[in-house]
């Protein structure tokens, strides 16, 4: 093998073994999403997920309708008319022009067309124009690349990638409003069971809402194509009780407790380049760049999903996020044994 192949070949397998490296390993997250019910936009559980539900079904209803009525003349005339042993071959009387069936063929459609955007417009109508009862959670939902920040104004809450919400009950609704916006690119935020998919677009503002029905936990992404890591911008909706949801929320509203401990790991974070995109309540740590992580610890996963928020996955994230999420965009911290350890001390202390 020539020189440059040899230098083709170790480029190629720098470059292409660490991606390969990540998705070897699936950070525990398969037999943690096994245990999640599958994101099929046939098992709806919120409103708007119904009532898109219910026009899918309605359009595939009526092509359906419209092949087999299609499909079945053909093969009607198929069979009546193929030839026959004694036919001498002439060609059939042409008969030009029939004011009936042209009628019929130009009015159906337009009938069919317009029945089906009566029926979409009511859709729309219904899942966009949905009134803003009392009582409703409204959060603010930001994308970046590649993670998603949720921040509830009302209550002062801020988390990352987990959005809790509380359970709605059909007879007395309380739903969840969304103000989706990007801090960088265009995404699109889609829980599959709960609604249809939102744009997520720079400098503007788009909004939606979800009402669930049935407590548990449903998984979402981006659909959008937002860069390299675009298939690990996952999320997940952690639909709870009030009551546990009220629990979650005083949670999330104290600050951290403090780790005698754990305070060499505290003073390492507070000294490299976390504090300039992390933040955390009670300490120098307010940057916007990255995920809040004031309550890290009480989030089931990290990465957006990439992996499951345990001590020894939390080390490999700290010590080289790319080798978990190839592309990632916060950087490798380089630290000794040492400090990785005590900062993941620290970082394990933040319920």
């Amino acid at each position: 093998m020539s020189s440059r192949l040899q230098r083709w070949a170790l480029m190629i397998a720098v470059v292409g073994g660490q991606p390969i490296a990540a998705f070897a390993n699936d950070w525990g997250m398969g037999a943690s999403n096994a245990g999640i019910p599958p994101s099929s936009v046939f098992s709806p559980i919120s409103t708007p997920a119904y009532e898109i539900n219910t026009v899918a079904f309605f359009v595939v209803s009526i092509t359906v309708a419209i092949f087999v009525i299609v499909a079945g003349l053909l093969a009607y005339c198929v069979v009546r008319f193929r030839l026959r042993a004694g036919d001498d071959g002439r060609e059939p009387p042409q008969i030009y022009g029939s004011n009936t069936i042209e009628f019929a063929w130009t009015t159906v459609p337009v009938l069919i067309v317009l029945v089906l955007l009566l029926v979409t417009a009511r859709t729309i109508y219904a899942v966009q124009a949905h009134p803003h009862p009392p009582g409703a959670i409204g959060v603010r939902v930001i994308a970046h690349q590649w993670w998603w920040e949720f921040r509830y104004p009302e209550i002062g809450v801020v988390t990352a990638n987990e959005l809790h919400v509380p359970l709605s009950d059909p007879k007395n609704p309380t739903p969840t409003f969304l103000d989706l916006e990007s801090a960088d690119v265009a995404h699109s935020f889609w829980v599959p069971r709960l609604a249809g998919k939102t744009d997520v677009i720079p400098n503007r503002r788009n909004s939606m809402w979800i009402d669930p029905h049935v407590a548990g936990t449903y998984l979402g992404q981006c659909a959008e194509f937002c860069g390299a890591e675009h298939a690990m911008m996952l999320l997940r909706v952690i639909v709870e009780s009030r009551t546990d949801f009220d629990r979650w929320v005083a949670v999330q509203k104290q600050p951290p407790t403090l780790d005698a401990s754990a305070a060499h790991g505290r003073q390492i974070f507070e000294s490299t380049a976390c504090v300039n995109c992390h933040t955390v309540v009670g300490t120098d740590a307010n940057g916007r760049f990255g995920p809040d992580l004031t309550h890290l610890m009480s989030r089931e996963t990290i990465g957006a999903g990439i992996a499951m928020n345990t001590r020894d996955h939390l080390r490999l994230w700290v010590n080289d996020p790319n080798l978990m999420k190839p592309g990632a965009l916060m950087p490798a911290m380089n630290l000794d044994d040492k400090d990785l350890d005590d900062v993941v001390a620290y970082l394990a202390t933040l319920h």
